[in-house]
C-alpha cells in the first residue's frame, strides 16, 4: 500500500466518526437529500452499517470556570460573543498568563491594546483575534476560510467569515462550485479551486483562482487550469507564507507530485516529481512527504532533499513560524488495525517533532494509548496535527477505537462496542518547549467530537469543526485551558455544512495577521 492510500484510509476512518464513509451514506448532505432535515436538536450521521441515523447535536463542554451560560457556547455575533477581552478592557488571557504568549520565540502574539474598531497602524497594535485593515486603518476580527456544502442544493462552496460574526460569504458568484480556500501572505488575497465537475469530493477540470479581500463582485484572476497546471484537480494546496501557491497534481487517478504557481502571472512549474502534503516554512522553503522517502525539504527552484532522520514512514509535515522545527506523523513500528468494513489495515501513527537543521533526531510528542475493556481494549492514535505559530503548542486529534480480542476494530462513538457512547475523536493540546522541541506537561483534552484544529496567527484562538459547524475557542496561552465560551457558527443560520472528509485539505485556514 502506498503512503497516499494509507492517508486516504486514515482520513476515511476519521470521517466515519462524523459523516460516514460507505457507498450509501457518505456524508450528512446525502442523508438530508434522502430524508429531509433532522428533528430539532438532532443531526444526521452515518452509523456503522453506512446507514443514515439521527443523533443529538453535541456541544463542547463548559469551560473549567463557568462563563455564565448553560450551553458553554455562544453563537457568533450575540452579545456574549463579542471580541474576547474587549468588555473587560484587558488583553484576553494576559492576566492569567502574566506574559505575552510567543514573545520569547519572536512571534507577535497580539500584545497590542487597541480593541475592535479602534484606529491602528499595524496589527501589532490590536488585541488578540484582530488585525489592522481598511482605510482608515482599524482593528477588525480576522477571517477564517473553510469548505462547505450548501444546504439548499448540496454544492461545494469555498467560504470566508469573520471568526466572531455570523455570515459566511462564498468566494464564487452565481452558485459556481469551489473549495480549498488558501490565504496569501498579508491576508489580502485568497486562492481556491473553482468550477469543474465534482468527483470524490474534488473538482475535476477546475481552475485555480485568486480573489481580493475584501471581496469585490466579479473580481477574480485565474492563475492556472487543468491544462496549464498539468492536473485533473488541485489538491493539498498551500500558499502563505510562500511566494508561490503549492499544490499536488492528480493525473489518471494518481495523486502525487508538487507544482508551484507564481502569483504574478508566471508559468506553473514542477517542484517535485512525487510527493504530497506541501507546507511552507517561509517565502521560499517548503517540506512535503513521499511514499518512499518520508519527508523531504526543498526551495523554490531547488532540488528536494530527504530528511532521512525522520524515517521513511514520516508524513504530513507542518512548520511553525518561529523556528526550524517540523511537526509530522509517523509509524516507525508499523502498527496497524483493520476496521470493520475495510479490506486493508489502517496504520496508527504517532506525533513527532524534529529540528530540521543541525542533525536533530525525532522527538515523540504524542503516542498511542491502550486501555483494557470488556473482550478487548480501547485504543487511540493521532491525526490532523497543527502548530501554534510560535511553536509553544501543538493541537491534534486523538482518535479512539475498540479493538476486540477477535475480529475487526470499531471506532468509538459508533456501533455497539463498549465505547460506543464515548467520543470517537477528541481535540487535544500539548505544550512544547521551543528551545528543545520536547513535549512539556500532560495532554490538555479540549473538545470531544471535534476535528481539524487550527490555531489563529496570534496563537490565542483555536478553530475546529464539530458536527459540520465552525467553532472558535479562546485558550489560555500558558495552560491551554479554555477562556470563556466557544463561538459557534450554527448550520441552521449559515445554510452551510462544513466538510471534513478530505482531512487536512478541509482544515479551517486563518487569515494572516
Amino acid at each position: 500500500m502506498t503512503k497516499r492510500v494509507v492517508v486516504s484510509a486514515l482520513c476515511c476512518a476519521l470521517w466515519v466518526l462524523a459523516t460516514g464513509c460507505g457507498d450509501e451514506c457518505t456524508d450528512a448532505s446525502d442523508c438530508r437529500n434522502d430524508n429531509g432535515q433532522p428533528a430539532e436538536g438532532q443531526e444526521w450521521t452515518c452509523n456503522a452499517d453506512d446507514e443514515c441515523e439521527q443523533r443529538p447535536v453535541t456541544q463542547p463542554p463548559p469551560p473549567p470556570e463557568d462563563a455564565g451560560t448553560d450551553a458553554g457556547v455562544v453563537d457568533a455575533g450575540t452579545d456574549a460573543g463579542v471580541d474576547a477581552g474587549t468588555d473587560a478592557g484587558t488583553d484576553a488571557g494576559t492576566e492569567d498568563a502574566g506574559t505575552d504568549a510567543g514573545t520569547d520565540a519572536g512571534v507577535d502574539a497580539g500584545s497590542g491594546t487597541v480593541i475592535k474598531g479602534g484606529a491602528c497602524v499595524s496589527s501589532a497594535d490590536c488585541i488578540p483575534g484582530l488585525r489592522c485593515e481598511g482605510t482608515p486603518s482599524q482593528c477588525q476580527a480576522m477571517h477564517v476560510a473553510v469548505t462547505a456544502r450548501q444546504d439548499s442544493d448540496g454544492g461545494l462552496q469555498a467560504l470566508v467569515m469573520r471568526y466572531d460574526t455570523p455570515g459566511m460569504f462564498p468566494l464564487t458568484d452565481g452558485g459556481t462550485s469551489s473549495l480549498y480556500p488558501r490565504w496569501g501572505p498579508g491576508g489580502t488575497k485568497v486562492a481556491f479551486a473553482q468550477g469543474g465537475v465534482e468527483t470524490a469530493g474534488a473538482l475535476v477540470a477546475g481552475d485555480l483562482v485568486i480573489r481580493d479581500i475584501p471581496l469585490v463582485e466579479g473580481q477574480g484572476t485565474i492563475v492556472a487550469d487543468g491544462g496549464t497546471g498539468n492536473t485533473e484537480s488541485f489538491r493539498y494546496m498551500e500558499w502563505e507564507p510562500g511566494s508561490h501557491i503549492a499544490y499536488v497534481r492528480r493525473l489518471g487517478g494518481s495523486t502525487s507530485g508538487i507544482s508551484l504557481v507564481p502569483t504574478d502571472g508566471g508559468a506553473v512549474f514542477s517542484a517535485a516529481s512525487a510527493g504530497t502534503f506541501p507546507d511552507w516554512k517561509d517565502a521560499t522553503t517548503f517540506a512535503f512527504s513521499t511514499a518512499t522517502l518520508g519527508i523531504s525539504t526543498s526551495t523554490v527552484g531547488g532540488t528536494p532533499m530527504a530528511l532521512t532522520a525522520a524515517g521513511t514512514t514520516a508524513e504530513q509535515p507542518h512548520y511553525n513560524r518561529a523556528n526550524d522545527q517540523l511537526l509530522f506523523l509517523a509509524n516507525p513500528d508499523n502498527v496497524s488495525v483493520t476496521f470493520t468494513g475495510d479490506t486493508s489495515p489502517t496504520p496508527l501513527p504517532k506525533l513527532y517533532n524534529i529540528q530540521v537543521t543541525g542533525g536533530g533526531q525525532p522527538q515523540e510528542l504524542a503516542g498511542r494509548t491502550s486501555t483494557p475493556s470488556t473482550d478487548g481494549t480501547v485504543d487511540s492514535y493521532i491525526a490532523n496535527p497543527n502548530w501554534a505559530p510560535d511553536g509553544t503548542w501543538v493541537a491534534y486529534v486523538r482518535a479512539y477505537f475498540f479493538r476486540p480480542t477477535t475480529g475487526t476494530a470499531v471506532l468509538c462513538g459508533s456501533g455497539t462496542s463498549p465505547c460506543s457512547g464515548d467520543p470517537g475523536n477528541v481535540v487535544v493540546l500539548r505544550r512544547v518547549t521551543p528551545a528543545t522541541g520536547a513535549a512539556s506537561g500532560e495532554e490538555v483534552p479540549l473538545v470531544p467530537r471535534g476535528t481539524l484544529p487550527s490555531f489563529s496567527p496570534d496563537g490565542r484562538f483555536l478553530a475546529y469543526i464539530q458536527g459540520g459547524e465552525l467553532f472558535v475557542q479562546e485558550i489560555n496561552p500558558t495552560t491551554g485551558a479554555t477562556v470563556g465560551n466557544a463561538i459557534r457558527h450554527p448550520k441552521g443560520a449559515t445554510g452551510y455544512t462544513l466538510q471534513t472528509g478530505a482531512g487536512d485539505d478541509h482544515r479551517p485556514r486563518w487569515q494572516p495577521r
